[in-house]
Parts: C-alpha cells; structure tokens; sequence
C-alpha cells in the first residue's frame, strides 16, 4: 500500500494508455452487445465487463506468488497504484482554488467542469467552491479509500472488482429512460461495495477534521441524500471542515432541490484546498494502520 501511495504521489496517473480508459472502451462494447431495457440483461453486462478481468488479476497474483513473495507485492503495489487516484484529484482540484483565489471565475467555471456534471457556466464563486469541494470529498471515497479498502481486503483482484464496479456506477448507474432498468445492477453494485468504505472515509474525515460537527451533520444530513453512501462522506466531510455544501445545483438547464450539507462558513477556495489536505491526511492514517497491524500481526 505504501508503494503504491508513493508511486501515485511521484508519477500521478498514467498519462496514455490508462487502464481505466481501455476498460471504459471495453464497457461500451458489453453494453453495444447486451443492452437492453432489463435488469437481467443488466446482470449480464457488468458480469461480461468485470468477471473475466478480475478472474484475469487474481490468475496473475497467483502466479507472481509462485515466482516469489517480492514479485507479488510489486504486482499487487503496482495494481493499487494504477486504481488510486489521490494526486489526479489534487491535480483537479487545485487549479480551481488558484483561479478563484487569482478572481478569475470563468476559469475556475471551466476548471471545475472537469470535476463535476453540473451546468458550471450558471455558477458563482461561493457554489464553484462548493462544487469542487464536494467533489474532492466523494471522490476521496470512489478513488482513494474504497481502493485502499478492497486492496486491504482481497489484495489486488479485490481493488480491481472495487474500481471497475464504480466505473460502471458512473457509466450505467443512471436513473434516465435508457438506464432505469439496465444499470440497476451497476448502480447496487458499487452501492453493495462501498457499503463499508464510505462509512469509514466519513470516520476518517471526522477524525482528521472537526470531529463533533463531523459527527453531528453524518446523523442528521446524510439519511436526506439520495446516495446511501455519498450521504455519509459528504455531511461528514462537509462537518469536519466546518463549511455549508449541498443546496441548490444546476443540472441540465435546470435547478435541482439538494439537502444541505455541514454547516458553518460558505465555501470558497480555501475549503477546497482544506478538503484536499483532508483526504491527503487520511491517507497518511491509513497507511500508518495497516504498517501497524502488518508488523503486529507478524511480531
């Protein structure tokens, strides 16, 4: 895990050739050859998509096993490495801080684009902020500690089923006419998966944040939002940084009614950069854990 925390930190994500990238090519051919308005076919989409590619990395774990101990954890870090994505969402994030911060909206409107599904160009600073802030927050979750979590669970075919399921949540798991039915299956699948690590990406925010507030707005806000488990990560990390998320937001030229979310301060690009350092502390306790646990469990 720390391998590949620091090989992600170094490198950031593949520049070509992006795995992730061919998968979703790959989805696109599953749904070409199996769509059609049912659950079962659904099913048998997600099972096309995935199965064999993770039958594939838990083929090759074995094998780098039976060459030496060594060569699997350089697989395994290197499978870790290429499912996390912690430097990308600074990457992302980042530039929409600096352009707020330098009063350049238009810029900080496109920036955000590149983060969010929203209709950017009819957001103010204050929901810029939020948007960006929003997203580090639940990405955190989708591209960083559910990674982190099947990799500590089922080592690398683990993070393997974990990424590619959210793939397919966020190609599939739609709740328009074409995908009502077909992406049932996709959407409670990366539900069913995150199940677990939303819950403690929403302890780990309290914990590296302001812990009561964290605590109280994941009682009381999260059972309000639509997501059984963005609910969670976000009132809780919208709680730890003390700031009001949620609302009103622009979707399809039109404005959707949303919860609120945390409370305190509006946001602007200051809680941008302190979601990231949220997510970037977390990280440092998790990898600090499990080195713990590895070196009690083998004392």
């Amino acid at each position: 895990m720390l391998a590949a925390v620091l090989l992600d930190l170094l490198l950031g994500e593949p520049r070509r050739a992006h795995p992730l990238v061919a998968f979703g090519r790959w989805a696109a051919w599953c749904e070409r050859c199996t769509y059609g308005a049912s659950r079962w076919r659904g099913v048998l989409a997600w099972s096309l998509a995935v199965l064999p590619l993770v039958s594939i990395t838990s083929g090759l774990a074995w094998f780098a096993w039976q060459v030496s101990p060594w060569m699997y954890g350089l697989y395994s870090a290197v499978v870790l490495y290429l499912a996390i994505g912690l430097r990308s969402l600074g990457e992302h994030a980042l530039p929409v801080a600096s352009a707020l911060e330098a009063g350049d909206l238009d810029g900080a409107r496109i920036a955000v684009g590149r983060m969010v599904s929203r209709d950017t160009l009819a957001l103010d600073d204050e929901r810029v902020a939020a948007a960006a802030t929003e997203s580090v927050l639940e990405n955190g979750n989708d591209a960083v500690f559910g990674a982190l979590f099947w990799f500590v669970l089922l080592g690398a075919p683990g993070v393997v089923l974990y990424r590619l399921s959210n793939t397919l949540d966020a190609m599939w798991g739609y709740r328009t006419e074409r995908y009502e039915r077909f992406g049932w299956a996709a959407a409670r699948i990366d539900d069913l998966l995150n199940l677990v690590p939303a819950r403690l990406t929403a302890a780990t925010y309290a914990l590296m944040g302001h812990a009561s507030t964290a605590w109280r707005c994941w009682r009381l806000q999260a059972p309000q939002w639509d997501s059984p488990n963005a609910g969670p990560v976000m009132s809780a990390g919208a709680g730890a940084l003390r700031v009001r998320l949620g609302g009103p937001a622009p979707y399809h030229g039109q404005w959707e009614e949303r919860p609120v979310l945390g409370e305190g301060v509006a946001p602007d690009a200051h809680a941008i950069r302190r979601s990231m350092r949220l997510v970037r502390m977390g990280v440092a306790l998790w990898v600090f854990v499990v080195i713990l646990a590895g070196w009690a469990w083998h004392a």
